[in-house]
């Protein structure tokens, strides 16, 4: 059914929750302008695959777009790229680019993301430090790093390690350097950190945990050439990928007088603190059912369901159901999966296969599922979502016995 409403919602961010937002609108049946602003000079990408596939070679720009690029133009989506927001002025309801034009809107929904947080260490200008978050960052580190060459990664994360993984299939040497105690510190439990440790070092990846780095040094030709840390270890390397986190990119939020805390904050549908400005994706703090707070959810699955609220509340219709949070990673013949929020658990319990090929830590409070963590083991992932959904309590026992099945081990409340 056609929403014949007329108006203008412009999307500020063509990343994974601006490109869905302008899709579901024109899904939804919105009659009205549509206008989607990228400041990649790009289509709008998957950028999972970048830390994957795309920085090995083994896929092309076109393989990663996220709709053809003929999908715009035949649902009258106007895409505009290159172009830079600088100003929201949520009083008139305008927004104003560097190169001094505005643009008017009656929704304005922001999707820009979040930055890669800077390593401030002497050194970190050096030609061939690079960090990984659009697509010309990949194809710089492509270009850098081929068999035989030695790649330095600084900061444990999953961006890191999916690097590192893709990286030694091709026969580049990894060393990656983790200033925490452990790989994943704040986003893993224990269990997932220490089965991942094992596994990189079996594939040749070289890990330093409590290695805090003090700079880079050049090579002779005065691009990077060594990694340097604070207890005077010199890690040569051909290049060095910093992976410390990322920060949202609310600027634009916080000088339209913006609600921010840590991230633009908004409500369940996607709402910030001016009724006609709605934000998504990396750089907001939202709520989630059931849990007191706000959470800045680093996700794409977070991402798109934002914006199908915000698309929802922009027409005035019900939102979609909340997804219980999750996350996916790709590393050499690994798939993983997690559900849920893995700080809130006190107890885990591990349930594997008998090969050990296939495990699942699920994480427990008062004998209820919180979070569940898979390696190849998708049915105790959907398992797990759904235990977390319904509220139910398990017996851990019998969730630790690979041969019960699932339906077996608990109880929704």
């Amino acid at each position: 059914m056609r929403d014949e409403r007329v108006g203008r919602v412009v999307v500020v961010g063509a990343g994974h929750g601006g490109a869905n937002a302008a899709a579901f609108l024109r899904q939804q049946g919105f009659a009205g302008e549509v206008i989607l602003l990228g400041e990649e000079p790009v289509v709008p990408y998957h950028r999972p695959p970048l830390s994957k596939k795309y920085v090995t070679g083994d896929v092309s720009a076109e393989d990663i777009h996220l709709k053809p690029a003929r999908f715009y133009g035949d649902q009258e989506i106007e895409l505009r790229l290159g172009c830079r927001v600088v100003g929201v002025a949520a009083g008139d309801k305008v927004i104003s680019f560097d190169d001094g034009s505005t643009l008017g809107y009656d929704s304005l929904i922001l999707a820009t993301g979040a930055a890669p947080r800077v390593l401030d260490v002497p050194g970190s200008e050096l030609e061939g430090v690079e960090r990984l978050r659009t697509v010309a960052d990949a194809g710089r580190l492509k270009e850098l790093v081929k068999p035989g060459q030695k790649l330095a990664i600084v900061g444990g994360g999953y961006i890191g390690l999916e690097v590192a993984a893709a990286c030694r299939t091709k026969g580049i040497s990894v060393v990656i350097v983790e200033r925490e105690s452990r790989l994943l510190p704040r986003v893993a439990g224990t269990g997932l950190s220490e089965f991942l440790t094992r596994y990189h070092q079996e594939h040749g990846t070289e890990i330093l945990v409590s290695g805090r780095v003090k700079g880079f040094g050049p090579n002779r030709r005065g691009s990077v050439g060594t990694v340097l840390l604070d207890d005077g270890t010199e890690l040569p390397c051909d290049a060095a990928l910093v992976g410390v986190g990322a920060i949202p990119r609310d600027e634009l939020a916080r000088a339209a007088g913006l609600s921010c805390d840590g991230g633009v904050v908004v409500d369940e549908r996607s709402r910030t603190s001016d009724r006609s400005i709605y934000a998504v994706g990396d750089m907001t703090r939202r709520p989630l059912p059931g849990r007191p707070g706000l959470y800045r959810m680093e996700s794409i699955p977070s991402a798109v369901e934002q914006a199908g609220q915000a698309v929802a509340a922009i027409l005035a219709r019900p939102g979609p159901k909340s997804e219980v949070p999750w996350f996916w990673s790709d590393q050499f013949d690994l798939k993983l999966k997690t559900a849920g929020l893995v700080g809130e658990g006190e107890r885990v319990v591990c349930r594997s296969s008998a090969d050990g090929n296939r495990a699942a830590f699920f994480h427990l409070r008062d004998e209820a599922v919180v979070a569940v963590e898979a390696i190849n083991a998708s049915t105790e992932f959907m398992a797990g979502r759904r235990f977390i959904e319904n509220g139910t309590r398990v017996d851990p026992g019998k969730l630790a016995d690979h041969s019960i099945p699932l339906r077996e081990v608990g109880t929704a409340r």
